[in-house]
């Protein structure tokens, strides 16, 4: 269940157009539009047990055991009590129907919590209160500030300057950076005014409900007149409110119709693959008892016939009773005898052993995040061993790998690099939380939360170095961020990309306070002294430009441009006396972007006064012109972006959550695939790319797929494929895999020759992802390392999971934190839920969930493949210890004269799988462990056999048979043979049915646990406690059973009287025990013994490596952070948007004019703490002084002696 109610429900008819009326719930009850309310339970009080009941009948094991139920009522083929089969069945149904009703009664506590949300609506010309769920189509609602938005809204009016609200859309694509809506100025004029709002009757078409978050097409018609409606005057369920006081907006679409849950993708039930193999095993199992009872019942018909008839004389048959009719009715005997081969019991134990793997990864305290006092929560119980399989893991990145803060890591200014630290021998220290930050005492408008540790670059500030200042100047000046002070000296940045927010808040801290700004001016705060500039134009950014720049005019007159962007994009524009110093640049901004940090370039020009005046006229008359406006704007851009000054570079951290590089490292070694799936734009996704390790200078090539036509994108898969492996052929790819018949198409894993990554964006990958190129673009990118997809939308996001899930035999994992990772959670086979900034909806919607992406690592290689190992080790024994137990009672059939007669005790084929084999398989399925944690990371390839289904497959399954019929020769025929014609020590017969039954039971209760034993890789107190508690417990029960007393209280139910004190206590009973034992032991040891020797895996390589250390393993090398050269660098650091330059200068953007301030700087002597504001500095060129002026040599610092990257132009 999400947040939001992220849950789809059935669909009805479908809707062509949506008509509704404001304020007119009568018209819009008409048709019958959904509420906004949700419902994700299944049950309700009443519908509970039936429904329940219906759905676990529905299980092939359940209705198996029913049928079972109803044959053993059956006096004339029932050879067994009832209860043997209805005790379990009814433990069964109890524990999961307890478990069912537990999980609906969490869902309609999540249920109710979204339904009864508070909101106001206008309901008979009165704002109330009232519950989300009452909430109705064509109501008008009222928002305030940072609330979520109820439904999808068409915004009517906001408390903000020409109706605009701000909107954070984290939910719905992750992206935290605000974005602006609208109103119509029709509506706009409504205000607050609710006399006004409740007269509105204003009637809307639109679209019906869809999950394009991009798009929205309709009309408005009020008052005679019809108005277009679009996208952005529309508010999402999901968006917060962010900035605005209030706004009111008019109900679209609620509750499983909004844009939100249309996205939310559909919820299967998941199930594993050892769950789909079970069954398909259980379909086999079930085919083999009817051979097996068939075979049988044949026997039975051929001894009627003929030795049967010797026997009429004394057991005369039954009128109408023929041997055709008892072979009949002993077909349906030993269906009853053999059910072994499925005991329910099976069932029990996989729930409990589920149930406390799962309760291990609720303990975890290495996987608990103290910060945020979130442990890790298995959300459901039934997916464990699914996470030791895992090979495709696709990620968000916003929030998942990154922490979605950027920071102001390094820079360099004039040929000088800063944010390094050295220590008094010159040498680079790394940078850890204790590394001394600087100071910013002295700025009172700093921002607390800012930290830098490079002193050198706060004291070239307060030493007034003039390119440093020109520096500072150009961030505080060239952007589209939003200032909001509401109390003095608190400064709040709006910015439309964090990277943005990080370089301005940077400028704020070492001086150069960005306060204010409107249409025509920005008010910074220099050095402490208010300065206005005014804003002449502003040049925006686009994917092509890849820069922007500002045109201002300082309070002294002085006209200049700033600029930003790309290295190389800037480079191309540098006037020639640049060249020296851009070598230098280059190499910090190769340096910078070794590291993993996303640059930019700054340059600066001064302009001429009446060039400027001609430029703006050209700039007007192409700014409204009709006809390539944008080709004649970008002309004027490049005219006069060119012969620019370099003023040096910055370097920003969009910072990894902790531990992420390493955790994709560690699942690298296990085989493990990872995809990235993210809204972002291109560049911010290589750049996290290569900083976490996903993407690396050594793979051999990084294709860029960003084709615009089918075509385009079709040949770059194709020519990336020949690149990777130039003899591919086109069919090759194909395994048939046939599944219940179905056969579907499964490509195979390519081997190539080197590493590669492949980056795909969203317009590309929507091509890629019809279905005539879907084969195309999988086949390339399985054939990748790693595989990053930018720009792309939730549903897209699900598309390409499913794909994977269709077309590999693989098991994949989605892991995000937002509700736009919703649907990719739902679609893969585990879903992982960050507990992020974004909010719960992605925890909500998932298996399991945790507060980082490093604690990855330890649920796959860890939990995931313990349980995985438990799992497969479980069955496998269980199979093989039923199996045993079933065939003694084929092999006895031929010796009883196919007559149903069972070769155990009753009360023994009762309590076999509940009490005395439950709790040692148990113990080894909770406990055992081949290497601990710390050799599991040690070793990550351990986890590679689970991706292989090594552990338990088809063909284990068969072996586990053959094992289990030759043990079951062995414990039939031994103890046959060694009682046959055999007298007690005394000269009484032992050779009873009764003493052979006990006898056989006893050598198959060694044998299946010695054989537990060698299954067993970790011994512990409860394990080897379980083990010989079980065998203490079959002969305290059969002592008891087999008394004298329990003879006496029940006759008919304890016949055995007296058989085991008179058989144990024979030497030849144990010599066979013994023998029998030996026997059934012996080819495992020997077949193991050789394996180990000749074809050692993986896990037998690491055993003897754990063996040999005696200890544990040495402590994983803490990673030295690598600097390394690099050619690649960020096309544009901030993922920003075209049209925000218009909104700044239109006015649309800005609120209502702040008051006046005070410079909020002490005027304090010059000193190296403190500064007094220099009117020098203003009112000359960017550098604060004329280029002929030398500056005054000043005393060098202490901390300026040991800088080594010090360069003299």
């Amino acid at each position: 269940m999400s947040f939001f109610g992220l849950d789809c429900v059935r669909k009805k008819e479908r809707e062509l157009e949506r008509k509704l009326r404001a304020n007119d719930r009568e018209y819009n009850l008409s048709f019958k539009y959904a509420t906004n309310a949700i419902k994700t339970s299944k049950y309700n009080f009443f519908t509970f047990l039936p429904l329940n009941l219906f759905e676990q009948f529905q299980r092939i094991a359940n209705a198996y055991f029913l049928f079972l139920l109803v044959l053993q009522v059956i006096p004339a083929i029932s050879s067994l009590s009832w209860f043997t089969t209805v005790v379990p069945l009814v433990l069964v149904l109890t524990v999961t129907a307890a478990k069912d009703a537990t999980d609906d009664i969490n869902r309609h506590r999540s249920d109710n919590h979204v339904n009864n949300r508070k909101v106001e609506v206008l309901i008979d010309r009165k704002l109330r209160s009232e519950k989300w769920m009452d909430v109705q189509v064509g109501d008008i609602i009222k928002l305030e500030n940072n609330q979520f938005v109820t439904a999808d809204l068409l915004l009517l009016s906001s408390s903000e300057p020409l109706n605009l609200v701000y909107i954070e859309t984290a939910e719905l694509d992750g992206e935290t950076n605000l974005k602006v809506r609208q109103a119509l100025p029709v509506t706009g004029d409504l205000g607050d005014d609710i006399e006004k709002l409740a007269d509105f009757n204003g009637e809307v078409r639109c679209e019906p409900p869809n999950n394009r978050l991009d798009r929205f097409t309709g009309t408005l018609t009020y008052a005679g007149q019809k108005y277009p409606l679009d996208n952005e005057k529309i508010l999402l369920r999901g968006c917060t409110l962010r900035n605005t006081e209030w706004c009111f907006g008019l109900v679209l679409f609620g509750g499983p119709e909004t844009k939100l849950m249309q996205n939310c993708g559909k919820s299967t039930f998941k199930r594993t693959s050892i769950d789909r193999l079970m069954n398909v095993l259980v379909l086999c199992i079930f085919g083999f008892l009817a051979i097996m009872c068939t075979i049988l019942a044949i026997g039975n018909f051929f001894w009627e016939m003929n030795e049967g008839s010797q026997f009429t004389v004394f057991l005369p048959r039954q009128e109408g009773k023929d041997a055709k009719f008892s072979a009949f009715l002993t077909f349906w005997s030993y269906v009853i005898i053999l059910n072994t081969v499925v005991p329910i019991s099976l069932y029990v134990s996989v729930e409990i052993i589920r149930l406390g793997n799962s309760f291990y990864i609720d303990w975890d305290r290495k996987m608990y995040f103290a910060r945020n006092d979130t442990p890790a929560e298995a959300r459901t119980t039934t997916l464990n061993e699914e996470l030791g399989q895992i090979k495709y893991v696709f990620s968000d990145k916003t929030g998942t790998l990154t922490q979605n803060i950027m920071t102001f890591n390094k820079c360099s200014i004039n040929g000088k690099s800063y944010g390094d630290v050295y220590d008094y021998t010159g040498q680079r220290i790394e940078i850890t939380e204790s590394t001394d930050t600087v100071d910013f005492s002295f700025n009172p408008l700093a921002d607390p939360r800012f930290m830098f540790h490079d002193h050198a670059l706060v004291e070239a500030v307060k030493l007034e170095n003039p390119e440093v200042h020109a520096f500072f100047r150009l961030l505080a000046l060239c952007h589209t961020v939003m200032a909001e002070e509401k109390t003095e000296g608190e400064l709040l940045y709006q910015a439309q990309s964090p990277d943005e927010g990080a370089l301005v808040t940077a400028a704020r801290n070492f001086g150069f306070v960005f306060r204010s700004r409107t249409p025509e001016s920005v008010s910074i705060m220099e050095m402490g002294q208010q300065r206005s500039y005014e804003l002449l134009a502003i040049l925006d950014f686009n994917n092509v430009r890849k820069r922007m720049s500002v045109i201002v005019r300082s309070p002294e007159g002085k006209l200049s441009l700033y600029c930003k962007g790309a290295d190389t994009i800037i480079y191309e524009r540098l006037h020639q006396s640049c060249s020296k110093l851009m070598d230098v640049t280059t190499e910090h901004l190769n340096e910078f972007a070794g590291e993993g940090l996303r640059t930019l370039a700054l340059a600066y020009k001064d302009l001429d006064e009446d060039y400027f005046s001609q430029w703006k006229q050209r700039h007007h008359e192409a700014s409204t012109t009709l006809d390539d406006r944008e080709d004649k704007l970008d002309q004027l851009y490049e005219e006069i972006e060119k012969d620019l000054l370099l003023l040096g570079a910055t370097a920003i951290e969009d910072k990894l959550q902790d531990g992420v590089p390493h955790t994709i490292e560690q699942l690298s070694k296990a085989d493990v695939k990872i995809w990235v799936l993210t809204g972002d734009k291109q560049e911010t996704a290589e750049n996290i790319g290569y900083s976490c390790n996903l993407l690396r200078e050594e793979m051999n090539e990084v294709f860029i797929i960003s084709g615009n036509s089918p075509e385009d994108v079709r040949q770059e898969l194709r020519n990336a494929r020949t690149s990777m492996k130039p003899d591919a052929t086109e069919d090759s790819m194909f395994i048939p895999e046939r599944i219940l018949s179905n056969r579907v198409k499964v490509i195979t894993d390519e081997v190539v020759n080197g590493e590669y990554g492949l980056v795909i964006n969203g317009h590309s990958l929507a091509y890629a992802l019809e279905h005539s190129m879907e084969l195309e673009f999988l086949r390339t990118a399985c054939m990748c390392k790693a595989v990053i997809c930018c720009r792309v939308t939730p549903l897209q996001k699900a598309q390409v999971v499913e794909l994977v899930k269709k077309y590999k035999q693989a098991v994949t994992l989605a892991i995000g934190d937002g509700a736009n990772d919703v649907s990719m959670i739902k679609a893969a086979h585990i879903g992982v839920g960050i507990s992020g900034q974004e909010g719960m909806q992605a925890v909500l919607s998932s298996d399991y969930s945790f507060a980082q992406f490093r604690f990855l690592q330890r649920l796959l290689l860890v939990h995931g493949r313990w349980s995985y190992l438990r799992m497969c080790k479980f069955l496998r024994y269980f199979f093989y210890k039923n199996f045993t137990f079933t065939f003694v009672h084929f092999w006895y059939a031929f010796f009883c004269g196919f007559s149903a007669q069972t070769v155990y005790d009753e009360w023994f084929i009762t309590l076999y799988n509940l009490m005395y084999t439950a709790l040692p398989v148990l113990g080894m399925s909770l406990f055992d462990q081949d290497v601990n944690d710390l050799w599991s990371f040690q070793h990550p390839q351990l986890y590679m056999p689970g991706q292989l289904n090594l552990y338990f497959s088809k063909k284990a399954f068969f072996k586990c048979a053959l094992h289990s019929c030759y043990s079951s020769l062995v414990i039939f025929f031994i103890p046959y043979l060694a009682m046959n014609d055999t007298v007690r020590d005394d000269g009484k017969d032992v050779a009873d049915y009764q003493s052979f039954a006990l006898l056989t039971q006893t050598c198959l209760m060694f044998a299946v646990s010695i054989q537990l034993g060698f299954e067993m890789a970790y011994w512990t107190a409860v394990n080897t406690f379980f083990i010989l508690g079980s065998l203490a417990m079959y002969f305290a029960v059969t002592f008891t059973m087999y008394s004298n007393g329990m003879f006496l209280m029940l006759p008919s139910a304890f016949p055995f009287i007296g058989t085991a004190r008179n058989s144990l206590n024979q030497p030849n009973i144990w010599l066979t025990i013994l023998l029998t034992s030996i026997l059934c032991v012996l080819p495992v040891v020997t077949y193991r013994f050789l394996m180990i020797q000749l074809c050692p895996t993986i896990n037998d390589r690491v055993i003897f490596k754990v063996r040999q250390a005696k200890a544990a393993p040495p402590p994983l090398p803490r990673r030295a952070r690598i600097r390394r050269t690099s050619s690649r660098r960020s096309g544009y650091a901030f993922s920003h948007a075209q049209g925000y330059g218009d909104l700044v200068t239109s006015g649309r953007f800005l609120r209502r004019p702040a008051v006046s301030r005070s410079s909020g700087f002490a005027h304090t002597g010059r000193t190296t703490t403190g500064f007094s504001p220099m009117g020098r500095s203003a009112g000359y060129s960017p550098t604060g002084r004329p280029q002929n002026v030398k500056v005054n040599d000043v005393e060098v610092t202490s901390l300026q002696m040991y800088r080594t990257m010090d360069h003299t132009l």
